[in-house]
């Protein structure tokens, strides 16, 4: 009996920076990619969301990151955790050691722009109601009754996924117990006074955040409790909030952008159950504290887009899609606990209180406060690929080459072999890993082997050794 025609290799729920960039991803491989989108047209919202340094290194691997850098604004890579006002680390080890501030509808008009210049098909006001897989693929079922054919479908439709609940998968952890309003605007009185009045509240500083960023102040207050927590924030909503916190609203006006967030917390139990997986706020949840969601996001694309390419062509080893799990679900499991510590140490009462202090003290500590972004920012992330030097699972910085960077050589997407010996060799897997003998790299080793999404997979110089890993990785 004859399989269904097959509509495309992956239909993608949800064109949100995830869904995006995992199209963005899939299609220098060769992949069908269909991505469907419910909503009719683009966010129209001015929300500014924040990118960390390791997703600012993926974008400049993919050759995003001029376009970004365009229409967004750069801060430092400071102030992350819990909002505790320290200086950036000296000396990160990234060129892109700072944050970018950009428009949620712009980062995402980029992405989706990428993805569909790569061939990408992008389809709005449809929306997946239903699927049924078997052992050849999936089934799907969009808004209107159509029916359509894919090896595989990725759930990157949010929060409430519906792709999640229709595959049954638990999303077990906390829900929402408060709300926090979150904007930026403008404010009439002077920054000097601002400071002065800020400096003078001494602990109950820690129950709002007031920042200046360029011309505007970015506030971050909590939400008094109302009857529908769906309903848009106003401007009166935050200035009523400063005057009870400070008992001034410091004369705030011409909002850019308003939002209201909860503090829930959750986890998909399992990222893939057959030929169904989820990535971003489908397969995880959290408060925005730390602003990680997006890049959690992203980053969980680009691990996914190579092992699912490398599934549907056919040179895939046994286990790898697998891997998409076991390596992005305890990176997911880090930032939930993270973001449950700051929102504990934004409490008010005494106990939280008394640890933000001490936190405060430590993170004086350059170690520390080097930790802690590090965390927040992706770049301390170390995949388990066994025992080895601690370069092998992390993710290698750009390091300079004879001509040009590491990131620019990333560029298609493929695994590298960077080697300073010039006597090793890829074997014959051609289109899946790229070979560059270059006795100059900026290397402490004699040679790595990267999987595309840049992380560490073997070091050493001996070709049987290599062999073994390459096969581990690309078949």
């Amino acid at each position: 009996m004859n399989s269904p025609q097959v509509d495309a290799d992956v239909i993608i729920a949800g064109s949100g920076p995830t869904g995006a960039m995992l199209a963005a991803e899939l299609r220098p491989h060769g992949v069908r990619v269909l991505v469907v989108e419910k909503e009719t047209a683009p966010k129209s919202s001015v929300r500014i969301v924040g990118l960390h340094i390791r997703t600012l290194e993926l974008m400049a691997t993919r050759g995003l990151l001029d376009p970004i850098l365009e229409h967004g604004r750069r801060r430092p890579a400071a102030g992350f955790f819990a909002a505790i006002p320290k200086p950036a680390p000296e000396n990160l080890d990234s060129p892109y050691a700072y944050i970018v501030g950009i428009q949620q509808p712009v980062i995402e008009r980029l992405l989706a722009d990428h993805a569909t210049g790569l061939g990408a098909e992008i389809r709005r006001g449809q929306a997946v109601t239903g699927f049924q897989q078997d052992d050849d693929g999936v089934t799907v079922e969009l808004t209107g009754g159509q029916r359509l054919r894919a090896r595989y479908l990725v759930g990157c439709d949010g929060a409430r996924s519906t792709v999640r609940k229709l595959l049954g998968v638990g999303f077990p952890g906390e829900p929402s117990r408060n709300d926090t309003l979150m904007g930026e605007m403008e404010a009439a009185a002077p920054p000097e006074e601002i400071a002065a009045t800020i400096a003078g509240l001494g602990d109950r500083h820690q129950r709002f955040w007031l920042r200046q960023i360029g011309g505007v102040y970015s506030v971050v207050v909590p939400a008094a409790e109302v009857a529908d927590r769906t309903e848009p924030p106003t401007l009166d909503d935050f200035k009523e909030r400063l005057r009870a916190l400070i008992g001034t609203d410091f004369g705030v006006h011409s909002p850019r952008w308003l939002s209201r967030f909860g503090d829930a917390t959750r986890l998909a139990e399992h990222y893939r159950v057959g030929r169904v997986l989820l990535a971003g706020d489908a397969a995880h949840i959290h408060p925005p504290i730390g602003g990680q969601g997006l890049n959690l996001g992203v980053q969980d694309a680009v691990n996914l887009g190579w092992k699912l390419a490398g599934q549907i062509a056919g040179w895939a080893p046994d286990g790898l899609l697998d891997t998409y799990h076991a390596e992005r679900h305890p990176v997911a499991a880090a930032v939930l606990d993270n973001t449950r510590a700051q929102m504990e140490l934004s409490r008010p009462e005494p106990g939280p209180q008394a640890v933000r202090r001490l936190l405060t003290e430590l993170m004086d500590i350059d170690e520390v406060n080097r930790r802690l972004v590090e965390k927040i920012t992706a770049i301390d992330i170390r995949y388990d690929f066994g025992p080895g030097p601690d370069l092998l699972g992390r993710r290698l910085p750009d390091v300079g080459l004879k001509e040009g960077s590491l990131f620019g050589v990333l560029r298609p997407g493929r695994g590298l072999l960077l080697d300073r010996t010039g006597g090793l060799t890829p074997g014959g897997r051609s289109g899946r890993v790229d070979h560059l003998a270059d006795p100059t790299a900026a290397l402490d080793v004699p040679a790595v082997l990267l999987r595309p999404d840049g992380h560490v997979a073997w070091i050493g110089d001996d070709q049987r050794d290599l062999d073994v890993h390459l096969a581990r990785w690309f078949g």
